[in-house]
C-alpha cells in the first residue's frame, strides 16, 4: 500500500474516534498496540540524524532507542527508522500528532509497532553468530581513575602519607 494511503487510512481512524467519542483506551484503535512501545517513522529526510530526530519526537516523551536504518554500503539514511518511548503512551502521543505532517519538505508516516526485533548486525564472530550491537548510552564519561581511587577518606589517607614520605 501507498505509504501516503497509510497516513491517510490513519488519519481517518483518528477522525472517527473523536467523532464518536471514543476517549477510552478499551475502545481505541490504540489499544491493540498497548504492549509495545515501539513507533515506525517513515517517509524522513535522507539527510536527518539520529539526534534530528531525537529532538523532534522527543516532544511527546523520553526515547530511550532510536534505530535509523542506513544503507549497509554507503551509510546514508534511508528515510525511516524505528523508536521506543519510554512511556508507551508517548507512542500514542507521537502517531497521533506527528502521523502526516511535513518535516523538511516531505510527508512523514508514523504508526505503531506490534513486534519489533531488534537488529543483530550482520557482522558474525568467530564462532559464527550474529553480534549483538552495543548500545551506548550519551552520558558523559567518567574519566578514568576517578571510580578507583575511593571515598574522600581514603583520598585523604593517600595524602596524608605522601607528605609524610616526603618529610621523612
Amino acid at each position: 500500500m501507498n505509504p501516503l494511503t497509510n497516513v491517510r487510512n490513519i488519519t481517518k481512524l483518528n477522525e472517527q474516534e473523536l467523532k464518536f467519542g471514543l476517549f477510552d483506551n478499551e475502545k481505541s484503535w490504540h489499544n491493540q498496540y498497548k504492549d509495545s512501545a515501539y513507533i515506525f517513522v517513515g517517509g524522513l529526510p535522507f539527510e536527518l540524524t539520529e539526534g534530528d530526530i531525537l529532538c523532534v519526537f522527543s516532544q511527546y516523551g523520553e526515547i530511550i532507542n532510536i534505530n535509523l536504518v542506513r544503507d549497509k554500503k554507503s551509510g546514508k539514511s534511508k528515510g525511516y527508522g524505528f523508536l521506543a518511548y519510554e512511556d508507551q503512551r508517548s507512542t500514542i502521543l507521537a502517531v497521533d500528532n506527528f502521523n502526516g505532517i511535513k518535516l523538511g519538505g516531505r510527508t512523514i508516516r508514523v504508526d505503531h509497532v506490534q513486534d519489533y526485533r531488534r537488529p543483530t548486525g550482520d557482522e558474525k564472530d568467530e564462532s559464527g553468530k550474529y553480534k549483538e550491537i552495543e548500545e551506548v548510552g550519551c552520558a558523559p564519561k567518567t574519566p578514568p581513575g576517578s571510580e578507583e581511587e575511593g571515598s574522600e577518606d581514603e583520598k585523604m589517607e593517600k595524602r596524608k602519607k605522601s607528605k609524610k614520605a616526603k618529610k621523612g
